[in-house]
């Protein structure tokens, strides 16, 4: 069975100040393309059974810049979608609600097309992506680039832990997370690695 390898796309200027982005498809930053090439010495030397991205241009140009191939682009990678929150930060949000968490209470609805969601429904599309590259897990190694906090609830789903334990992993941009096995069971093999 291969290793699942996870890449959250590069810097952009809202992952950098911190306001959530979902839907608002930011370019990276130069710093952002810089961490993105960094990433293919790790990345070019395999060969994956199968490499999915978000449809979102971060992190389609983070595959391009890392040298990755043969990327097939799948709506479930696409990021938490914050609602009313998108691009705004945690300490303004905390300014009107100081006890807000993202991992527990969600976030209100945002304009037409964005209701938001709840950990339970970005947990339910990491399910599905989860199913998906099972197959082809038992083919080799399968690639993922996406978004932090997506992937931090797919890899709290991937573990067999609830949707909102992906508060557990930090994820930082331009990074790669490596979910292997260990006796047959699921385990965190890397994590945050850069070259």
């Amino acid at each position: 069975m291969g290793d699942l390898l996870l890449v959250r796309h590069g810097e952009t200027e809202w992952s950098a100040s911190g306001q959530h982005t979902s839907w608002t498809d930011l370019p990276l930053t130069q710093r952002g393309e810089e961490q993105a090439k960094s990433l293919a010495p790790l990345l070019t030397a395999r060969t994956f059974a199968l490499a999915l991205s978000s449809p979102l241009g971060r992190a389609l140009r983070t595959a391009e810049l890392a040298g990755v191939t043969g990327v097939v682009t799948d709506p479930d990678l696409h990021e938490w979608d914050y609602g009313a929150y998108e691009g705004v930060t945690t300490v303004d949000i905390h300014r009107t609600r100081p006890d807000w968490y993202l991992w527990t209470d969600g976030v209100p609805p945002g304009p037409d097309g964005h209701p938001g969601e709840s950990p339970a429904e970005v947990g339910a599309r990491a399910d599905r992506v989860l199913a998906r590259v099972d197959t082809a897990l038992a083919g080799g190694d399968v690639l993922l680039v996406a978004h932090g906090h997506f992937l931090r609830v797919l890899t709290a789903r991937r573990l067999g832990l609830a949707p909102a334990d992906g508060r557990l992993f930090q994820l930082a941009t331009g990074t790669i997370g490596r979910l292997s096995t260990e006796h047959g069971r699921p385990v965190i093999a890397e994590w945050n690695t850069r070259p």
